[in-house]
């Protein structure tokens, strides 16, 4: 295993952006029910399909020293490389818990060049992208790791779909947050162009007029100019209007409503999962 001690596998706990992650080293995908607990280790391998997958990195150490002194080398490799995986995962879900994001990144990146299909290789590298608020990418990540599971039928309950949501509703608000600073930028410079523009009419107007001329013409001027902003102003306060019909208040009275006055429907969240999950435009919207 080269110059490094990697020391034994343990079961690590970690609370990352939202319900308590549980995973035991090795891609096994121990099932993991809503209060964070590890099932029965049977069930786990005939859902993983093959009792390796749920070997820890040790253990593949060892077989893979059997190996070795078999002269089935390539077999051996193989062992060595998913410890290896298993190790790196391990260590980047340390780096993830001291925020040290590029190194969990680097340690992800490794883990996957030995095993592109690792499901927490993918799952740690989607999180550490999230933390650094590369959206597209944690995305790309997150999404991955939910593919491979159920490809490989790995239960790790609803944490990975739980990290997805977040991502596509972070990406969400960033890209509104970058809309509406540059609505906001936008409506500035107009109104810079309109004020301007006024300016200027009105000091070429003076310039050709004499002292004894009446102020009429003038306040046509001022006028005209003023209804452009007022003009422009309705129009930024219909966008705004429309924008605060989808917010924190009741859809029928229209009254404010925090979430903890909200009451649990999970028939309707299975009905909504199932919709979201076959039609995942909807995240954007």
């Amino acid at each position: 295993m080269g110059k490094h001690s990697w020391g034994h596998t343990a079961l690590v706990g970690l609370r990352l952006n939202g319900p308590l992650h549980t995973f035991i080293t090795g891609d096994t995908g121990n099932r993991i029910g809503k209060q964070g607990e590890a099932g029965p280790a049977e069930p786990v391998e005939k859902m993983a399909g093959s009792p390796e997958k749920s070997s820890t990195a040790q253990e593949l150490k060892e077989q893979g020293n059997r190996l070795f002194l078999c002269r089935k080398y390539q077999e051996a490799a193989t062992c060595y490389s998913k410890a290896i995986v298993m190790y790196y995962t391990n260590r980047a879900l340390c780096h993830v818990k001291l925020q040290q994001h590029d190194k969990a990144l680097a340690d992800c990146k490794h883990a996957l060049e030995l095993d592109s299909q690792s499901v927490k290789a993918h799952f740690f590298l989607g999180q550490c992208h999230l933390e650094l608020e590369n959206y597209d990418e944690a995305i790309g990540n997150l999404q991955k790791a939910y593919n491979l599971a159920k490809e490989q039928r790995l239960n790790f309950g609803d944490d990975i779909p739980s990290a997805l949501r977040i991502a596509k509703k972070k990406r969400w608000n960033s890209i509104e947050e970058k809309r509406i600073n540059q609505e906001n930028e936008l409506h500035a410079y107009l109104t810079k162009l309109i004020i301007a523009d006024k300016e200027r009419e009105l000091e070429e107007y003076k310039e050709k007029q004499d002292d004894n001329q009446n102020g009429g013409d003038i306040a046509k001027i001022s006028t005209k100019n003023d209804k452009y902003l007022m003009d422009m102003e309705e129009l930024f306060s219909q966008v705004d209007e429309k924008r605060k019909r989808v917010g924190h208040f009741d859809p029928v009275t229209r009254s404010p409503l925090t979430q903890d006055q909200l009451i649990p429907n999970l028939a309707m969240k299975e009905v909504i999962d199932a919709f979201i999950q076959e039609n995942g435009w909807v995240e954007d919207y």
